[in-house]
Formats: structure tokens, sequence, C-alpha cells
């Protein structure tokens, strides 16, 4: 089986089988020996900042010399992205491998593509022996295929509102159930969130006794400075204080991500009997591995693809954008998923943008051309329609100048569609 025949066949085969709940996956982990209570690691949820906050905890861990598995959804160009160990993509062969030896527990359980996923990076980690394995939520978190994971520490980066159809559009209620990875006597920590969610967190965890750390209590950063190479700031802790250090993830909320991932894994090398090594977390702040992240692409025009999708990450962007580029012109180019706010996506979109290109991903949950144009008309009156996400973004290079800046965003699936162009984009 070759990789695009694997990939055709999982999709067709088992993408229509979404539904939450933990029987099957429970099901599936049994038949494999349940390798989710035998692996000790890191267990990340959140609404925003949790795969830059996995990615930061990975390096972290990778530079004390600690085994690594890093399991986070989706991928941007390769489906292996989803299932690396030390910091590598899990090698097909052995992809292929993994699934021909659990199909028929797949079958047999109506699997769905993610249970599929997350099951085979909990097998191919206990095979690996791997000694810390980092889980990233994939959607809310009690109901979430990662739940049967018994970690070491877990982590709450933020919340606000997103895919609200599944987890409600309340705070509290996405709060409730983003503290479904709460585990018994295991380490919570808490990132930068409203107190209304983070009440409703500490109250579950005390109910199952989970010792809470918790931002701006516990934790927080100071001096927080950026420009295109990376990120700045201080952190301080009860138990560790550093300054200048330096990330190169671009962004203010990347400095609360990397706080988040230090003080997440602090604890983790104080619940594996561990000495903490500030040199180690320097350099490792420094190399982290996360792609499509306020990522730049090319310096001339700057292009900068950046992952946001939801309210929140929108706003972040665009505060970001402000911050960094004050005086300049931004291109930018948009494809939204249809079940977000789009109104308040595209308000912030237009806030910063000189022109705006209307695009629409691949996507089957791909936001229609009329929709977006619909909320652009609203703010903004410098837009035109091309309706290939890759087309767009060759227009937009086409049209800045060596000293403006265009900015790809709107959806991971946007951004995906680039990246896999890249090659082609910059060298037609």
């Amino acid at each position: 089986m070759k990789y695009q025949e694997f990939l055709d066949y999982i999709y067709q085969r088992h993408s229509g089988n979404v539904k939450l709940g933990l029987d099957r996956m429970l099901n599936i982990l049994d038949k494999m020996g349940n390798p989710n209570k035998k692996l000790r690691g890191i267990h990340i949820a959140g609404t925003n900042g949790k795969g830059s906050t996995a990615a930061i905890c990975e390096a972290l861990s990778l530079e004390y010399g600690i085994k690594t598995g890093l399991n986070t959804s989706p991928h941007l160009v390769d489906y292996r992205e989803r299932i690396r160990v030390n910091g590598k993509n899990i090698k097909l062969y052995e992809l292929i491998k993994s699934y021909k030896k659990w199909q028929p527990i797949f079958e047999k359980n109506e699997a769905s593509f993610f249970e599929i996923t997350t099951s085979m990076a909990f097998y191919y980690f206990i095979k690996n022996k791997v000694e810390n394995a980092i889980f990233e939520v994939g959607l809310g978190g009690r109901l979430d295929g990662t739940n049967p994971f018994t970690p070491t520490v877990s982590v709450i980066t933020t919340i606000s509102y997103d895919h609200t159809k599944s987890l409600g559009n309340a705070l509290e209620k996405i709060a409730y159930e983003k503290a479904g990875i709460i585990k018994k006597n295991t380490p919570l920590i808490l990132g930068k969130m409203d107190k209304i969610a983070s009440d409703i967190i500490k109250k579950i965890a005390e109910e199952k006794d989970a010792p809470v750390y918790e931002f701006e209590k516990d934790f927080n950063v100071s001096n927080i400075s950026f420009s295109e190479s990376g990120t700045e700031f201080d952190f301080q802790s009860k138990m560790l204080n550093l300054e200048k250090l330096s990330t190169n993830l671009i962004g203010r909320h990347q400095a609360y991500n990397s706080a988040t991932a230090i003080m997440t894994f602090l604890i983790f090398l104080e619940e594996i009997n561990k000495t903490i090594d500030t040199y180690k977390i320097r350099k490792a702040l420094r190399k982290v591995n996360w792609q499509g992240r306020m990522e730049i692409l090319s310096k001339t025009p700057l292009v900068l693809i950046d992952g946001a999708h939801n309210e929140e990450a929108i706003k972040c962007l665009s505060q970001n954008l402000k911050e960094l580029f004050p005086d300049k012109k931004i291109y930018f180019v948009m494809a939204i998923l249809r079940d977000k706010n789009l109104k308040s996506i595209i308000k912030n979109i237009c806030d910063v943008s000189y022109k705006i290109y209307i695009s629409k991903n691949k996507s089957t949950r791909a936001a229609e051309i009329e929709d977006q144009v619909k909320f652009v008309q609203q703010d903004h009156n410098n837009y035109e329609i091309i309706s290939d996400v890759v087309k767009a973004t060759q227009k937009a290079i086409s049209e800045a100048q060596e000293e403006d800046v265009i900015v790809i965003s709107g959806s991971l699936y946007t951004i995906s569609e680039v990246l896999k162009a890249e090659e082609y984009i910059f060298n037609v």
C-alpha cells in the first residue's frame, strides 16, 4: 500500500465515522494492550495555543535527551506529521505496518479517522519506548480520543469560542468539556484565560485532587517583545525565574505559550526526578519545530502564513500584525471555514488589511465566497475574489511592493494549501 493509497482509503473508509464518545477508543486500546496506561507524558487541551505549547514541550524534552513522542492534529503537508518521535515523522513503512496490524480492530469498531490516528500514536510510542509522550487534544477534551491517556501532567492553554456545535456556545460549557482531561492526583497547568473559565476548571481539579499551577498566580511573563526573528520575554515562577528568554516562534501570544510550556516541563521534571538546567531551557526555546504559526516563507516581499482559524486567534494575529508592521501595507489572502464566526473574524482581518483576496480552501467545511464577501463589504472596499488559495497568493505577491507584507490565514487548511505549493509559488 502506497502513501496516497493509504490516505485515500482511511479518508474514504473512516472520515464519516465521527461520533463523540470514548467507547470505541477504549475498545481499540484494550485490544492493543492499553498503551495509553503505560506511557507517561503531557496531555494538552485548549481552544488556542495547544499545538504551539505541545511543540515547545517537545523541544524542551528533546534538549534534555528524553525520548519524546508528539501526537498533534491536523497535519499541514504530510499526514505523518501527526505522529513523531524525537522530532521526526513516523516512517511510511512503519505507518502502513501499524495500520495493517490493527486494521481488523479498526474495522470491527467502525473507528473514526481521528481514533485510528490517535490509537496508532499510542501504539507507536510504546513500541519505540518513548519516555515523554505529548498528546494534543483534537476536540474538547472530555470525549476526545486522546482522553484515555494517563499523563504525568495535564495542561489547558486557553478557553474561548470554537467548535460551538460540539462544545456549546458558553465559556462555562467549553471550560467544562476541556476540563474533562483532568486526571485524579495529576498536576494541572492553566494558561492565560478568563476567570469564568479558570474558576470552573479549578473546581473540577479540586474534586479530583489535582494540584493546579495557574498563569499570573504561580507563573507569569513580562517584558515581552517580538520581531520577524522571534519573541523575547522574562519568565517568573515560584520554581524558577529567567530573564531574556527567546523563542523562534513569533508573536506576543507565543510568550504566553512558552511560559505555559516551561511551567509544564518544570513540573514534569519534578515528577520524574530530574534537575532543572536553565541552559537547556534557553537553548530549546530557540529551536521549536512548529510550522504555520506566524511563519515567514519569504522576505522580499515578506510572505507570512498563520493558522489562525477562530475569532480569538484571528484577533491575536491582527494585534501582532499591527505591532510588528505598524507602517506597512498588508495584502491579506483569506479563506475561512463556514462554521466559524465569519463576521468577527473578517472584521479583524479588515482592520489590518490594505487589500483582501477572498478565497476558498478545499475543505468540505470551507465558507462560500459569497458569504465571506458579504462581511468584507461591511468594513472594506479594496478586495478581490480569487477562489483558488494558491492563485490568490500569487496575485498578492505580484501586486505587493518589496516593502509590503502578504499574510495568508483563516484556516489551517488554507495555509496547508500554500505550504504544499510553496516551491511552485516562489519559483514561477
